[in-house]
């Protein structure tokens, strides 16, 4: 990681004590990952608080399994508004940036994490390794 960004990541925290280091690296790396989505389907647009919120999901149950809900409380994010508190947190202090309509209700009632990491989630198991 870059010294620079480590320092915003710090001042962030310092800033915003609610959140894990850990979970604002989250963030920026679901942010990457729905950049490469977006970029993938041939369009160029700006990335919306709904757009990150799919990749937040899919990546913490991939990283982290049904244990998603627990870590992501560890980090301090019991809610996806926590995820949109943390993205303009990192507008704030430079590392992010957001269009005029963009807003932290944008991240609102965006899914629950009970239902999605626990009881809605599905280890992938890959069968045909299993047969070999």
């Amino acid at each position: 990681m870059t010294e620079c960004l480590e320092d915003k990541i710090v001042e962030v925290c310092q800033r915003d004590s609610r959140y894990r280091r850990n979970a604002y690296l989250f963030v920026l790396d679901a942010l990457d990952l729905t950049i490469q989505r977006i970029s993938r389907s041939g369009r160029n647009r700006h990335v919306g608080g709904r757009d990150l919120l799919v990749s937040i999901r899919d990546l913490g149950a991939q990283r982290f399994g049904p244990m998603a809900k627990t870590v992501f409380n560890q980090w301090g994010v019991v809610a996806t508004e926590d995820f949109g508190q943390m993205v303009f947190n990192l507008i704030d202090v430079g590392l992010l940036q957001r269009r005029q309509q963009d807003t932290i209700h944008d991240f609102a009632d965006g899914y629950d994490f009970e239902r999605v990491f626990v009881q809605d989630y599905r280890a992938r198991v890959p069968w045909g390794e299993l047969t070999k």
